[in-house]
């Protein structure tokens, strides 16, 4: 009993999630962004942008000589060479105290100057220790540059309907052991009348790769086996629908894990389009890719497409 109390209470004191939908998109207010993080500042200090980390140091640099400053100050003249009572001096011997400098021209005289010395000697350690932690943090964080298609598009392939998504690596660099999963998120209702916000797994014609280098299209044949099997832009949009693109592998360069995601509302999944061509081939025979038509899209016509699948694409 007292634990569920506890947990309780642990939820009472969450924030209210206000959940909105932006362009399409369902967007959870405050997601990933670092100011959410108040009330954990290990997580809030992992995401604050880097001017705003550097200024948070400062900050608690600034503030632990300010009160070990006072603390001199309250135990009277207990520091050689400096001015009795001067706020200046005691601020700076204790700059040269917590960073272990030891210039040798102010140094205490007292069993409380040296007390209060001691104390801040620990705090030195043990704040060297947590920042070197935290800068180290930050930069470890393994993030990888994947460039997403603007729009996932509809067309044909091998004479089904299938859905594809571009995908490229920034970095030039070799992802291995790439691996992506298309996720359809629509809202449902089940047959006891319950609402929820469902999951399917998209099955992609490559879903893994040994080495992501270049550019990579997925690809989902809608078939009879497929969650967009008989869709319409208007039952898309009508069920909020998303398709949510994760994309996994390690850094090469690193030797570390990366991952990046992107999501499509529906308004920017469109039918009877096709991705432009990037791959040419030179006047000499050399192929090359031309990253220029990237989030291109040209029109496609779609024969032997079924009605179900056949929809205007007005923006």
């Amino acid at each position: 009993m007292a634990q569920k109390r506890r947990n309780s209470q642990k939820l009472e004191r969450l924030p209210r999630i206000h959940i909105n939908r932006r362009d399409g998109r369902l967007q959870v207010d405050g997601m990933d962004a670092w100011y959410t993080y108040w009330r954990d500042p290990y997580h809030l200090l992992l995401t604050i942008p880097w001017v705003g980390f550097v200024m948070v140091v400062v900050a608690v640099y600034v503030a632990i000589n300010a009160i070990f400053a006072l603390l001199y100050l309250a135990g009277g003249d207990g520091i050689a060479n400096a001015e009795p009572g001067s706020f200046r001096d005691a601020f700076f011997f204790s700059v040269q105290t917590l960073a272990s400098i030891g210039y040798g021209a102010m140094y205490p005289t007292t069993l409380y100057a040296n007390i209060i010395v001691t104390m801040e000697a620990i705090t030195s350690l043990l704040s060297i220790a947590v920042l070197t932690g935290l800068a180290f943090a930050r930069f470890s964080r393994s993030t990888a540059r994947i460039v997403f298609s603007q729009n996932a598009v509809i067309t044909t392939f091998q004479g089904v309907p299938t859905l594809m998504v571009r995908l490229a690596n920034q970095r030039r660099n070799y992802i291995r052991e790439g691996e992506v999963q298309i996720y359809l998120l629509r809202d449902e209702v089940d047959s006891d009348g319950h609402f929820m916000r469902r999951f399917h797994d998209l099955k992609l014609i490559r879903s893994r790769t040994p080495s992501f280098v270049l550019s990579w299209t997925l690809m989902h044949p809608i078939d009879a086996d497929s969650p967009l099997y008989h869709c319409t832009p208007e039952s898309l949009r009508d069920s909020h629908a998303e398709l949510l693109v994760l994309i996994h592998g390690v850094d090469d360069t690193i030797a570390q894990p990366v991952h990046a995601s992107h999501t499509y509302s529906t308004d920017y999944i469109l039918l009877d389009y096709r991705f432009a061509d990037i791959l040419h081939v030179s006047p000499e025979g050399d192929r090359y890719i031309d990253y220029t038509d990237f989030h291109t899209v040209v029109p496609s016509r779609f024969a032997d497409i079924p009605s179900a699948h056949r929809a205007s694409n007005e923006r």
